[in-house]
């Protein structure tokens, strides 16, 4: 398990790499202000779609159902469930076009009415990104059944590949309506270099044909997933919308944060993705023992990351933005966001626990609960904490969503959560001590010694390497 997450590890990692780079690049051209604002929520829907197919809204239902079947029907069933996505792909990108300026509406009503219609009229273009991006997600399904992680997850890469390079040599003279197309190109290449691999395999593009079975079981699996993510993603609509009502700017700022967290985040996706694989294999005694190993080895990657994200976070924002890091928010976002990702590490490894064992109900109703309590404090937290009030909103959710999780599924006693908790409370608390200091290379020293420190002290006591 570790071997296979550290492969597709790094191999997505230049992609977020490259995201972060594209954020960068984005604000280093126009600044944070209305037109990078604009840009971004007319990005908000596709790169919405594009993480939760990375996230396994799809492989999540899909790949038990291709497991269980004989290697001989595998493909079979792959062929009835094509023509419907990519029809589903196609009435999307129809819907997103058509609807652009009233979407934009309610994703940034904060907009002045000239960044509205900019940003409506990205979202046009933009909208065309959801037939690479689901055809990508179909195609690395029996990439994903053969062990095969590394190759689906150059995913992320490929789609911010043409958007950075076009940012890189056009600067402040570029287009908002070249980038998106460059964003377009970028969701069409994702799929194109699965093509050769799934050939190999077998698959061959014009087998398709229509079953109702298989599309109805399909559907069954997934519906819970989809109305999962919908409230994720909705989770994540009010904090733009909130942000948008805090100030030009703030959308770009959250945005930029978030970014930044799905850094060390990338791992624990690659994390997800093969332990899916891997417990979709295995009985209920075995399953058990790997996921206190994926939850482990989550710990191990999570922690140390929020430990130096706390430490030095102000370093960091004046070593990759010193033009906006005078008066920015963005140090103290960061740091707040560390909470949420540290202690809302387990969640989807939980989730999938269940969805190995076919049941996709249960984490929904967890996950509902938790966006419930988050969506309540959005509305409370931000006015009066402002900015910070957004990541700790999002803690609350993610502690409770954990917990409903672990109860459900009679984890309570068998995990061992509350020292855990206990030990990432006082690392995080320890390394904000490192947040005011005014050096910028003592700060970023410590905090990349802090952050080193918690690795192997956590590596020596959880060992999740060794085997189960």
């Amino acid at each position: 398990m570790l071997g296979a997450a550290f492969w597709l590890t790094l191999a997505t990692l230049l992609g977020l790499c490259l995201g972060f780079a594209r954020e960068w690049l984005l604000v280093a051209a126009w600044g944070a202000g209305e037109r990078s604002d604009a840009f971004l929520i007319g990005l908000f829907l596709p790169e919405a779609l594009r993480m939760s197919l990375a996230g396994g809204v799809l492989s999540a239902a899909a790949l038990p159902l291709f497991l269980q079947r004989e290697e001989a029907q595998r493909w079979h069933w792959f062929a009835a469930i094509m023509p419907a996505l990519m029809a589903i792909a196609l009435l999307l990108s129809l819907l997103l076009m058509i609807t652009a300026p009233w979407l934009v509406q309610l994703l940034g009503p904060g907009l002045a009415a000239s960044a509205s219609a900019q940003a409506a009229s990205n979202l046009q273009i933009l909208a065309w990104c959801a037939p690479g991006l689901l055809l990508h997600a179909a195609l690395s399904i029996p990439l994903q059944a053969a062990e095969r992680f590394v190759l689906a997850g150059l995913g992320s890469l490929l789609f911010n590949l043409p958007p950075v390079v076009y940012l890189a040599l056009h600067g402040q003279a570029s287009d908002n309506h070249a980038l998106a197309m460059a964003c377009v190109l970028g969701s069409l290449l994702m799929p194109l270099v699965l093509l050769p691999a799934l050939w190999r395999q077998g698959w061959r593009p014009w087998q398709w044909r229509w079953a109702r079975a298989e599309l109805a079981e399909l559907g069954q699996r997934i519906g819970p997933l989809l109305l999962s993510n919908g409230a994720s993603q909705g989770l994540a609509l009010i904090e733009r919308l909130v942000a948008s009502l805090l100030g030009e700017g703030a959308v770009t700022w959250v945005n930029l944060a978030r970014k930044l967290m799905n850094l060390p985040l990338i791992a624990l996706m690659s994390l997800n993705q093969v332990l899916l694989g891997m417990l979709s294999r295995r009985q209920d005694g075995e399953r058990l023992a790997l996921l206190r190993r994926g939850l482990e080895t989550a710990s191990l990657l999570t922690l140390p990351a929020g430990v130096g994200l706390v430490a030095a976070a102000p370093s960091l924002v004046s070593l990759l933005l010193p033009q906006q890091s005078a008066d920015s928010p963005l140090p103290a976002l960061l740091a707040w966001f560390a909470l949420p990702l540290v202690f809302g590490a387990w969640n989807a490894l939980l989730a999938r626990y269940a969805y190995a064992a076919g049941d996709t109900r249960l984490p929904l109703h967890c996950e509902l609960l938790g966006s419930a309590l988050n969506a309540a404090l959005l509305l409370l937290l931000p006015w009066l904490l402002g900015l910070a009030g957004i990541p700790l909103a999002a803690l609350a959710g993610v502690l409770a969503t954990a917990l409903l999780l672990m109860r459900r599924q009679g984890l309570s006693g068998v995990l061992p959560w509350p020292r855990l908790w206990l030990l990432q409370a006082l690392a995080l608390g320890a390394a904000a001590g490192l947040f005011s200091l005014q050096d910028l290379w003592l700060q970023l020293a410590l905090g990349t010694l802090a952050g080193l420190l918690c690795l192997l002290v956590m590596g020596l006591w959880l060992r999740p390497w060794r085997a189960a």
